[in-house]
């Protein structure tokens, strides 16, 4: 039996996961910095440092009567596993494809390319989980909780990290070289960072710059996560359906376009 006609195995899936997860216990020490203490400088710096001064004038006043600590801890929550899942999807993407080939391999054995897409997504929605479960509990500790609902916004930034993971990982599997990686996380991962509701309101920005944050991923997962947080999000309940099925929404249809760019990366070898 030839790669091409090789059956979809359930097995496959969790195959595909269990050597990503062999592999994050050999290197989780060099993730430490990136995924849970660079946030929490920032939580720190911004939030308590920064959150200050903001207090001190009219920010409670702007924010909706909460500090600005309090403002930012969804927000960056949501916003440190966009930016871990994006990174999760394109360079080990990319080793796994073009530089050690190890799916390749994969591929020679009964483990098919959705099995390989597919147990890699699963693999990053679960490494997302624990970072947003790590950031929730020191988003608890600094005492920026607005309510014990913060709890939610966990899955909430996981599929929120999902929705960037599934589209960069097909956008992936059709380059040969990271090059063009550059590209997408200079100009699309580190100003939606800045200017989707993170660290101020979207309704603060130009109104020509307004739809940008909009159509992205990370502003539904940013309003979702601070409405639970603050309580908030029961006094639109259809928005916040509609905000959820955006977010699943990318990450459906990068799911299926992963499948299909991974397994045509995998058939031309």
């Amino acid at each position: 039996m030839t790669a091409l006609t090789q059956p979809r195995t359930g097995s496959g899936i969790g195959r595909v996961f269990e050597h990503r997860w062999l592999q994050y216990r050999r290197t989780y020490r060099a993730t430490i910095f990136s995924s849970f203490l660079t946030p929490i400088l920032f939580l720190g710096a911004m939030g308590l440092g920064l959150g200050t001064y903001v207090d001190d004038g009219t920010g409670e006043a702007a924010l909706g009567g909460v500090s600005y600590l309090v403002f930012l801890a969804p927000g960056l929550l949501v916003a440190t596993c966009m930016q871990a899942a994006a990174f999760e999807s394109a360079f080990p993407m990319m080793a796994g494809l073009r530089w050690s080939r190890i799916f390749h391999a994969m591929y020679a054995a009964p483990i098919s390319g959705p099995d390989v897409a597919v147990g890699n997504l699963a693999w990053i929605g679960a490494r997302m989980l624990l970072v947003a479960t790590v950031f929730t509990a020191v988003i608890i500790a600094f005492g920026a909780a607005g309510s014990p609902y913060i709890v939610l916004a966990i899955p909430v930034a996981a599929l929120t990290g999902l929705a960037f993971a599934a589209p960069i990982m097909a956008f992936c599997a059709t380059q040969k070289t990271p090059e063009r990686f550059n590209a997408v996380f200079r100009f699309g991962i580190t100003p939606l960072f800045l200017f989707s509701g993170t660290f101020f309101p979207v309704e603060q920005l130009p109104p020509l710059i307004q739809p940008l944050a909009w159509i992205t991923p990370l502003w539904h997962g940013v309003w979702l996560a601070r409405g639970l947080s603050l309580e908030t999000i029961g006094d639109e309940p259809v928005l916040a359906v509609i905000h959820l099925a955006i977010l699943f929404g990318f990450a459906i249809v990068g799911t299926v376009l992963a499948v299909r760019t991974v397994t045509r990366a995998l058939v031309r070898g």
